[in-house]
């Protein structure tokens, strides 16, 4: 007689880890079970909840200990007869009940703490198609020019970098700052809104002054270098010339080139002939009345360094003298981009917690529990 036997279903396949991202190495296999969103890893499944914690299930085996217990008698009498003539009483016949009340109270802030999720309505999908970008954002003290009225160059950035990151919810992006120095700010990373935080706290005045170019250059391949997104860009925001740093700028851009990253630099400030630079507002303290002072100052610029930058990786070079320039560049780097996939596995995306489902109820039983045996059904003595 033929086996009767079904088919075993097809597993879906293990999504692709990314090594660029420490985040993605504690990820599980990609689990398409809920509606193509990704389960939760390390827990098991029960009534359509998932246990992030299933080891806190072996202290259930210890909740009989509470009850294994016997209460020694404490007050001796030589003959139970009188009391067996008076019967039990509605006490006595629930005697049993700040007992259970404790046993379910604990087993419920056990379930609690095995942290039971379930997966939410309209969960996070975690298959996007974006780009890998950093940013690296000049914090020189020259971007406290105040040439984009009314407020100064760095101002006018972080407002249009805060709206980019806003307006880019599928682009793992990261943030490059530098002055004399370069340092990673915030990696790649998904979380756009730790991102805009971060941005919006940075100042003048936290690196030492200068332009390092090329170090911020090289610090943002080595946010990139490990990702396999088909688009990898350095975008460069930047108002002076380098003068600082250990790693020339051509240097780094040939380093960009070998790795198949692009660079697209650009000059914000004004635009002008002038070898010294153009003249702009400066901040120069305030007057008798508190009101800001301005003297003007020349700030070197070197755009054909830049150019050349763009040139030897692929990039385009920009030029941004106002608010509206600045967006539209930054619109047009994008626009010539391919895309690609990018699976990013968190450890919860797509669900809800459910631990208050039973710890609120397991603080409920206990407390009337307590209430009880402090009142109505104490024990004498």
């Amino acid at each position: 007689m033929a086996s009767s036997r079904r088919p075993r279903p097809l597993r879906p396949g293990r999504g692709r880890r990314r090594r660029g991202d420490p985040r993605l190495r504690r990820g599980a296999s990609d689990d398409r079970g809920h509606g193509g969103r990704s389960r939760p890893g390390g827990g098991g499944s029960v009534s359509g909840l998932e246990w992030q914690r299933p080891w806190a299930f072996v202290l259930l085996l210890l909740l009989p200990l509470f009850f294994l217990r016997r209460r020694r008698p404490a007050l001796l009498l030589p003959t139970f007869s009188a009391l067996h003539a008076l019967g039990p009483g509605l006490r006595g016949r629930l005697g049993w009940l700040p007992g259970a009340l404790r046993a379910l109270g604990c087993g419920l802030l056990v379930l609690a703490l095995a942290r039971p999720v379930s997966p939410a309505d309209g969960g996070l999908d975690l298959t996007v198609e974006g780009i890998d970008i950093v940013v690296a954002l000049d914090l020189s003290g020259s971007m406290q020019a105040v040439d984009f009225q009314p407020r100064d160059r760095l101002y006018v950035a972080k407002e249009v970098l805060d709206d980019f990151v806003r307006r880019r919810p599928r682009d793992r992006i990261g943030l490059v700052v530098f002055a004399g120095e370069a340092y990673t700010q915030c990696p790649l990373t998904l979380d756009h809104r730790v991102l805009r935080a971060i941005l919006r706290q940075l100042e003048v005045g936290g690196i030492p002054d200068g332009t390092a170019i090329g170090d911020a250059i090289a610090t943002a391949l080595n946010r990139l270098r490990e990702s396999d997104a088909k688009s990898r860009i350095v975008i460069l925001i930047t108002d002076g010339d380098s003068n600082a740093g250990v790693i020339s700028p051509m240097e780094a851009a040939r380093m960009a080139s070998d790795l198949g990253i692009r660079v697209f630099p650009i000059l914000v400030g004004r635009e002008c002939d002038d070898p010294r630079g153009c003249p702009v507002p400066f901040p120069a303290g305030t007057d008798l009345l508190g009101r800001p002072r301005y003297r003007e100052v020349h700030i070197p610029t070197d755009p054909k360094l830049l150019e050349a930058i763009a040139r030897e990786t692929r990039g385009n070079f920009y030029r941004a003298t106002d608010r509206a320039s600045l967006e539209g560049n930054l619109q047009d780097v994008l626009e010539t981009l391919e895309k690609t996939v990018l699976v990013e596995e968190r450890q919860l995306a797509g669900f809800e917690d459910r631990f208050e489902w039973f710890l609120f109820p397991g603080i409920l039983a206990l407390l009337l529990e307590a209430l009880l045996s402090a009142t109505w059904m104490r024990r004498f003595p």
